[in-house]
Protein backbone atom coordinates (compact mmCIF):
# COMPACT_ATOMS: atom_id res chain seq x y z
CA UNK A 1 0.00 0.00 0.00
CA UNK A 2 3.12 2.43 0.63
CA UNK A 3 3.74 2.53 -3.21
CA UNK A 4 1.06 5.03 -3.35
CA UNK A 5 2.69 7.74 -1.02
CA UNK A 6 4.54 11.02 -2.68
CA UNK A 7 7.81 12.18 -2.02
CA UNK A 8 7.76 14.91 0.66
CA UNK A 9 9.91 18.35 -0.12
CA UNK A 10 12.81 18.63 2.01
CA UNK A 11 13.14 20.92 4.84
CA UNK A 12 15.31 23.50 3.75
CA UNK A 13 16.84 24.29 7.32
CA UNK A 14 18.02 20.70 7.71
CA UNK A 15 19.05 20.20 3.86
CA UNK A 16 21.32 24.06 4.24
CA UNK A 17 22.78 22.15 7.62
CA UNK A 18 24.04 19.29 5.81
CA UNK A 19 25.02 21.62 2.74
CA UNK A 20 27.12 23.10 5.75
CA UNK A 21 28.58 19.77 6.92
CA UNK A 22 29.93 19.17 3.60
CA UNK A 23 31.59 22.54 2.96
CA UNK A 24 35.18 21.82 3.08
CA UNK A 25 35.62 26.03 3.75
CA UNK A 26 37.71 26.63 7.13
CA UNK A 27 36.16 30.51 6.86
CA UNK A 28 32.46 29.16 6.26
CA UNK A 29 30.01 30.67 8.59
CA UNK A 30 26.80 28.72 9.69
CA UNK A 31 23.91 31.20 10.32
CA UNK A 32 21.21 28.87 9.25
CA UNK A 33 20.30 26.58 12.10
CA UNK A 34 18.05 28.00 14.58
CA UNK A 35 19.70 26.96 18.06
CA UNK A 36 21.52 29.15 20.58
CA UNK A 37 25.77 28.95 19.89
CA UNK A 38 28.27 30.43 22.17
CA UNK A 39 31.62 32.22 20.87
CA UNK A 40 33.39 28.72 20.25
CA UNK A 41 30.22 26.90 18.01
CA UNK A 42 28.60 25.29 21.12
CA UNK A 43 24.92 24.93 22.53
CA UNK A 44 26.15 24.47 26.18
CA UNK A 45 24.28 22.74 28.44
CA UNK A 46 23.27 25.46 31.40
CA UNK A 47 25.01 25.16 34.18
CA UNK A 48 21.41 25.15 36.67
CA UNK A 49 20.14 22.65 34.33
CA UNK A 50 23.09 20.25 34.95
CA UNK A 51 22.17 20.43 38.36
CA UNK A 52 19.10 19.61 38.09
CA UNK A 53 19.62 16.76 36.97
CA UNK A 54 21.71 15.92 39.04
CA UNK A 55 19.03 16.55 41.87
CA UNK A 56 16.61 14.64 39.69
CA UNK A 57 18.83 11.74 39.46
CA UNK A 58 19.86 11.53 43.06
CA UNK A 59 16.16 12.25 44.28
CA UNK A 60 13.80 10.33 41.87
CA UNK A 61 12.76 6.96 42.24
CA UNK A 62 10.00 5.86 39.53
CA UNK A 63 9.79 6.69 35.81
CA UNK A 64 5.69 6.14 35.73
CA UNK A 65 3.43 8.43 33.66
CA UNK A 66 2.48 11.48 35.04
CA UNK A 67 -0.91 11.96 33.70
CA UNK A 68 -2.60 13.29 30.23
CA UNK A 69 -1.23 16.47 30.55
CA UNK A 70 1.71 16.15 32.55
CA UNK A 71 2.88 17.15 36.13
CA UNK A 72 0.73 19.85 37.31
CA UNK A 73 3.69 21.81 39.35
CA UNK A 74 5.57 21.92 36.08
CA UNK A 75 2.15 23.75 34.57
CA UNK A 76 1.84 26.32 37.68
CA UNK A 77 5.74 26.79 37.21
CA UNK A 78 5.74 27.66 33.86
CA UNK A 79 2.40 29.82 34.55
CA UNK A 80 3.84 31.56 36.73
CA UNK A 81 6.83 32.50 34.51
CA UNK A 82 4.84 33.57 31.34
CA UNK A 83 2.22 35.27 32.83
CA UNK A 84 2.65 35.54 36.58
CA UNK A 85 -0.83 36.25 37.25
CA UNK A 86 -1.79 38.72 34.72
CA UNK A 87 -5.13 36.42 35.17
CA UNK A 88 -6.48 33.90 37.88
CA UNK A 89 -4.74 30.80 38.09
CA UNK A 90 -8.20 29.36 37.84
CA UNK A 91 -9.46 30.42 34.53
CA UNK A 92 -5.80 28.44 33.02
CA UNK A 93 -6.33 25.07 31.45
CA UNK A 94 -2.95 23.77 30.98
CA UNK A 95 -1.12 20.47 29.09
CA UNK A 96 2.56 19.35 28.86
CA UNK A 97 3.94 19.14 25.11
CA UNK A 98 6.48 17.80 23.71
CA UNK A 99 8.35 20.90 22.99
CA UNK A 100 6.89 24.14 21.68
CA UNK A 101 5.91 22.41 18.27
CA UNK A 102 3.99 20.13 20.31
CA UNK A 103 2.04 23.19 21.48
CA UNK A 104 1.41 24.81 18.37
CA UNK A 105 0.01 21.43 16.89
CA UNK A 106 -2.12 20.83 19.57
CA UNK A 107 -3.47 24.65 20.04
CA UNK A 108 -4.44 24.29 15.90
CA UNK A 109 -6.30 21.14 17.02
CA UNK A 110 -8.21 22.50 19.57
CA UNK A 111 -9.31 25.62 17.35
CA UNK A 112 -10.58 23.12 14.76
CA UNK A 113 -12.39 21.21 17.55
CA UNK A 114 -14.06 24.39 18.56
CA UNK A 115 -14.67 25.62 14.70
CA UNK A 116 -14.12 23.68 11.89
CA UNK A 117 -14.22 26.83 9.82
CA UNK A 118 -11.65 28.82 11.71
CA UNK A 119 -9.30 30.61 9.93
CA UNK A 120 -6.03 31.13 11.68
CA UNK A 121 -4.18 34.55 10.65
CA UNK A 122 -0.47 34.53 10.21
CA UNK A 123 2.17 37.31 9.71
CA UNK A 124 3.89 37.46 6.56
CA UNK A 125 6.49 36.02 7.27
CA UNK A 126 6.02 33.75 10.13
CA UNK A 127 7.62 30.81 11.42
CA UNK A 128 7.59 28.01 8.34
CA UNK A 129 6.06 25.41 10.29
CA UNK A 130 3.39 27.26 11.86
CA UNK A 131 1.85 26.94 8.14
CA UNK A 132 3.34 23.39 7.09
CA UNK A 133 0.96 22.20 10.26
CA UNK A 134 -1.86 24.29 9.70
CA UNK A 135 -1.72 22.93 5.83
CA UNK A 136 -1.41 19.38 6.78
CA UNK A 137 -4.58 19.21 8.98
CA UNK A 138 -6.47 21.38 6.74
CA UNK A 139 -6.77 25.23 8.07
CA UNK A 140 -6.78 27.85 6.14
CA UNK A 141 -3.98 30.05 6.97
CA UNK A 142 -4.42 34.09 6.50
CA UNK A 143 -1.50 35.99 6.19
CA UNK A 144 -1.16 39.44 7.49
CA UNK A 145 1.31 42.00 6.67
CA UNK A 146 4.16 42.36 8.98
CA UNK A 147 7.48 42.93 7.40
CA UNK A 148 8.32 46.02 6.10
CA UNK A 149 11.21 45.34 3.35
CA UNK A 150 12.61 48.74 3.02
CA UNK A 151 12.73 49.17 6.92
CA UNK A 152 12.83 46.24 7.71
CA UNK A 153 11.00 46.93 10.27
CA UNK A 154 6.97 46.33 11.03
CA UNK A 155 4.43 47.10 8.68
CA UNK A 156 2.23 48.28 11.58
CA UNK A 157 -0.39 50.19 9.08
CA UNK A 158 -0.70 46.91 6.70
CA UNK A 159 -0.76 44.86 10.04
CA UNK A 160 -3.66 46.38 11.84
CA UNK A 161 -5.37 46.79 8.33
CA UNK A 162 -5.25 43.21 7.37
CA UNK A 163 -5.97 42.06 11.19
CA UNK A 164 -9.47 44.03 11.10
CA UNK A 165 -10.84 41.36 8.27
CA UNK A 166 -10.80 38.91 11.21
CA UNK A 167 -13.99 37.92 12.89
CA UNK A 168 -15.12 36.04 15.70
CA UNK A 169 -14.45 32.25 15.04
CA UNK A 170 -10.94 33.34 13.64
CA UNK A 171 -7.68 33.13 15.14
CA UNK A 172 -4.71 35.63 15.37
CA UNK A 173 -1.57 33.95 15.57
CA UNK A 174 1.38 36.85 17.34
CA UNK A 175 4.81 36.01 18.36
CA UNK A 176 4.75 36.97 22.27
CA UNK A 177 8.43 38.02 21.81
CA UNK A 178 12.00 37.83 19.14
CA UNK A 179 9.94 37.29 16.31
CA UNK A 180 11.00 34.40 13.81
CA UNK A 181 12.22 34.88 11.50
CA UNK A 182 12.34 38.55 11.07
CA UNK A 183 13.31 39.89 14.54
CA UNK A 184 11.30 42.81 14.15
CA UNK A 185 8.86 43.62 17.16
CA UNK A 186 6.11 45.99 18.12
CA UNK A 187 6.53 48.05 20.63
CA UNK A 188 3.96 48.78 23.81
CA UNK A 189 1.64 51.18 21.83
CA UNK A 190 1.36 48.91 18.80
CA UNK A 191 0.62 46.05 21.24
CA UNK A 192 -2.14 48.42 22.51
CA UNK A 193 -3.63 49.17 19.07
CA UNK A 194 -3.38 44.77 18.55
CA UNK A 195 -5.31 44.19 21.53
CA UNK A 196 -8.16 46.41 20.43
CA UNK A 197 -8.88 45.01 17.11
CA UNK A 198 -8.95 41.91 18.68
CA UNK A 199 -11.66 43.24 21.01
CA UNK A 200 -13.21 44.96 17.97
CA UNK A 201 -13.12 41.74 15.98
CA UNK A 202 -13.80 39.25 18.51
CA UNK A 203 -11.05 37.02 16.92
CA UNK A 204 -8.88 35.25 19.68
CA UNK A 205 -5.75 35.81 19.71
CA UNK A 206 -2.97 32.87 20.49
CA UNK A 207 0.73 33.86 21.03
CA UNK A 208 3.66 31.57 20.36
CA UNK A 209 6.29 32.70 22.57
CA UNK A 210 9.36 30.28 22.27
CA UNK A 211 12.27 32.69 23.18
CA UNK A 212 11.22 34.36 26.56
CA UNK A 213 14.47 35.86 28.00
CA UNK A 214 16.23 36.36 24.59
CA UNK A 215 14.89 39.68 23.57
CA UNK A 216 14.36 42.75 26.67
CA UNK A 217 14.62 40.14 29.47
CA UNK A 218 11.82 37.73 30.85
CA UNK A 219 10.21 39.80 32.47
CA UNK A 220 9.80 42.31 29.31
CA UNK A 221 9.56 39.72 26.63
CA UNK A 222 6.58 38.52 28.71
CA UNK A 223 5.08 42.06 28.98
CA UNK A 224 3.27 42.25 25.79
CA UNK A 225 1.69 38.49 26.74
CA UNK A 226 0.94 39.67 30.30
CA UNK A 227 -1.17 42.43 29.11
CA UNK A 228 -3.08 41.05 26.01
CA UNK A 229 -4.51 38.03 28.42
CA UNK A 230 -5.71 40.39 31.17
CA UNK A 231 -7.61 42.02 28.54
CA UNK A 232 -9.44 39.74 25.96
CA UNK A 233 -11.60 36.82 27.01
CA UNK A 234 -9.63 33.43 26.11
CA UNK A 235 -6.47 33.27 24.39
CA UNK A 236 -4.20 30.52 23.47
CA UNK A 237 -0.36 30.49 24.32
CA UNK A 238 2.04 28.06 23.10
CA UNK A 239 5.27 28.11 25.28
CA UNK A 240 8.62 26.08 24.76
CA UNK A 241 11.55 25.69 27.16
CA UNK A 242 13.86 24.78 24.11
CA UNK A 243 15.64 28.25 24.29
CA UNK A 244 15.71 29.64 26.92
CA UNK A 245 16.58 26.33 29.21
CA UNK A 246 18.70 25.19 26.33
CA UNK A 247 16.70 21.63 26.19
CA UNK A 248 16.35 21.62 22.82
CA UNK A 249 16.34 17.80 22.63
CA UNK A 250 14.38 16.98 25.90
CA UNK A 251 10.98 18.46 23.79
CA UNK A 252 9.63 20.37 26.84
CA UNK A 253 6.68 22.95 25.70
CA UNK A 254 3.56 23.90 27.22
CA UNK A 255 -0.10 24.89 25.88
CA UNK A 256 -2.06 27.52 27.70
CA UNK A 257 -5.78 28.11 27.48
CA UNK A 258 -7.09 31.05 29.38
CA UNK A 259 -10.96 31.10 29.55
CA UNK A 260 -13.61 34.26 30.76
CA UNK A 261 -14.61 31.93 33.90
CA UNK A 262 -13.70 28.86 35.75
CA UNK A 263 -16.34 26.95 34.37
CA UNK A 264 -15.05 27.16 30.84
CA UNK A 265 -11.72 25.93 32.32
CA UNK A 266 -12.92 22.80 33.45
CA UNK A 267 -13.99 22.29 29.61
CA UNK A 268 -10.44 23.19 28.14
CA UNK A 269 -8.61 21.34 30.73
CA UNK A 270 -11.22 18.08 29.66
CA UNK A 271 -10.07 19.22 25.88
CA UNK A 272 -6.52 19.50 26.16
CA UNK A 273 -6.33 16.41 28.20
CA UNK A 274 -8.29 14.71 25.70
CA UNK A 275 -6.13 15.73 23.00
CA UNK A 276 -3.21 14.38 24.21
CA UNK A 277 -4.50 11.10 24.97
CA UNK A 278 -5.47 11.40 21.07
CA UNK A 279 -1.71 12.21 19.79
CA UNK A 280 0.81 10.53 22.29
CA UNK A 281 -1.06 9.62 25.69
CA UNK A 282 1.37 11.00 28.15
CA UNK A 283 3.56 13.90 27.09
CA UNK A 284 7.87 13.64 27.79
CA UNK A 285 8.54 14.26 31.37
CA UNK A 286 12.57 15.06 31.79
CA UNK A 287 12.43 18.47 30.38
CA UNK A 288 9.88 19.41 32.36
CA UNK A 289 10.82 18.17 35.85
CA UNK A 290 14.47 20.21 34.59
CA UNK A 291 12.41 23.24 34.61
CA UNK A 292 10.11 22.51 37.46
CA UNK A 293 13.52 21.62 39.58
CA UNK A 294 14.64 25.24 38.65
CA UNK A 295 11.87 27.72 38.77
CA UNK A 296 11.04 25.94 41.95
CA UNK A 297 14.52 26.11 43.95
CA UNK A 298 15.44 29.57 44.58
CA UNK A 299 19.49 29.21 43.88
CA UNK A 300 19.11 27.20 40.84
CA UNK A 301 16.70 29.60 39.43
CA UNK A 302 19.10 32.82 40.46
CA UNK A 303 21.74 30.85 38.22
CA UNK A 304 19.85 30.16 35.28
CA UNK A 305 18.61 34.21 35.18
CA UNK A 306 22.10 34.84 35.22
CA UNK A 307 23.01 32.55 32.43
CA UNK A 308 20.15 33.69 30.61
CA UNK A 309 20.98 37.14 31.12
CA UNK A 310 24.86 36.25 29.74
CA UNK A 311 23.16 34.60 26.65
CA UNK A 312 21.16 37.57 25.97
CA UNK A 313 23.31 40.19 26.37
CA UNK A 314 26.02 38.54 24.47
CA UNK A 315 23.47 38.16 21.73
CA UNK A 316 22.19 42.28 21.78
CA UNK A 317 26.74 42.70 22.03
CA UNK A 318 26.71 40.33 18.17
CA UNK A 319 23.74 42.85 16.60
CA UNK A 320 25.81 46.17 17.69
CA UNK A 321 29.05 44.84 16.34
CA UNK A 322 27.61 43.64 13.14
CA UNK A 323 25.56 46.59 12.95
CA UNK A 324 28.64 48.77 13.50
CA UNK A 325 31.10 47.14 11.37
CA UNK A 326 28.41 47.46 8.43
CA UNK A 327 28.38 51.12 9.02
CA UNK A 328 31.79 51.52 8.93
CA UNK A 329 32.44 49.18 5.50
CA UNK A 330 29.03 50.82 3.91
CA UNK A 331 29.32 54.55 5.27
CA UNK A 332 26.02 54.41 5.60
CA UNK A 333 23.42 53.50 8.56
CA UNK A 334 21.28 51.33 6.38
CA UNK A 335 22.19 47.98 8.62
CA UNK A 336 21.16 50.00 12.01
CA UNK A 337 17.96 47.19 12.17
CA UNK A 338 20.31 44.43 12.98
CA UNK A 339 21.09 46.30 16.44
CA UNK A 340 17.18 47.10 16.77
CA UNK A 341 16.12 43.49 16.40
CA UNK A 342 15.56 41.19 19.43
CA UNK A 343 16.33 37.18 19.42
CA UNK A 344 18.10 34.89 17.82
CA UNK A 345 16.88 35.76 14.54
CA UNK A 346 17.07 38.88 11.52
CA UNK A 347 16.12 39.15 8.03
CA UNK A 348 18.42 40.74 5.70
CA UNK A 349 15.68 41.56 3.51
CA UNK A 350 17.62 40.62 0.71
CA UNK A 351 16.92 38.51 -2.39
CA UNK A 352 17.21 34.27 -2.40
CA UNK A 353 19.76 35.31 -5.60
CA UNK A 354 21.93 37.23 -3.08
CA UNK A 355 21.97 34.38 -0.48
CA UNK A 356 22.99 32.23 -2.46
CA UNK A 357 25.85 34.26 -3.97
CA UNK A 358 26.62 34.48 0.02
CA UNK A 359 26.81 30.92 0.18
CA UNK A 360 28.86 29.78 -2.93
CA UNK A 361 31.19 32.92 -2.72
CA UNK A 362 31.45 33.63 0.84
CA UNK A 363 30.69 30.13 2.86
CA UNK A 364 27.88 32.49 4.51
CA UNK A 365 25.33 29.91 5.30
CA UNK A 366 21.62 31.50 6.21
CA UNK A 367 18.26 30.27 5.16
CA UNK A 368 17.08 31.39 1.82
CA UNK A 369 14.48 34.02 2.80
CA UNK A 370 17.89 35.72 4.33
CA UNK A 371 16.75 35.06 7.72
CA UNK A 372 20.33 34.69 9.82
CA UNK A 373 20.87 33.34 13.07
CA UNK A 374 23.21 36.03 14.68
CA UNK A 375 23.65 33.41 17.98
CA UNK A 376 25.88 32.06 14.74
CA UNK A 377 28.09 34.85 14.89
CA UNK A 378 31.31 35.17 17.54
CA UNK A 379 33.59 38.51 17.55
CA UNK A 380 35.89 37.24 14.62
CA UNK A 381 33.33 35.82 12.36
CA UNK A 382 31.26 39.31 12.42
CA UNK A 383 33.72 41.28 10.23
CA UNK A 384 34.08 38.32 7.77
CA UNK A 385 30.12 38.47 7.72
CA UNK A 386 30.04 42.17 7.28
CA UNK A 387 32.60 42.10 4.31
CA UNK A 388 30.34 39.43 2.83
CA UNK A 389 27.37 41.59 2.82
CA UNK A 390 28.92 44.72 0.99
CA UNK A 391 31.14 42.58 -1.34
CA UNK A 392 27.57 40.53 -2.41
CA UNK A 393 25.48 44.13 -2.79
CA UNK A 394 22.99 43.29 -0.51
Amino acid sequence: MFETLKTQPADKILALMQMYREDPRDTKVDLGVGVYKDATGLTPVMRAVKAAEQKIWETQDTKVYTGLIGDPAYSDAMIELVLDGAVARNTIAAAATPGGTGAVRQAFEMIRMANANARVFVSNPTWPNHLSILSYIGIEAVPYRYFDSETRGVDFDGMLADLKTAKKGDVVLLHGCCHNPTGANLNAAEWDAVIEVLLETGATPMIDIAYQGFGDGLVEDAAATRKLVAAVPECLIAASCSKNFGIYRERTGLLMAIAADPAAQVLNQGTLAYLNRQNYSFPPDHGARIVTTILTDDALRSDWMAELEEVRLGMLDLRKQLAAELQRLSGSDRFGFLAQHRGMFSLLGTSPEKVELLRKEHGIYMVGDSRMNIAGLNADTVPVLAKAIIDAGV
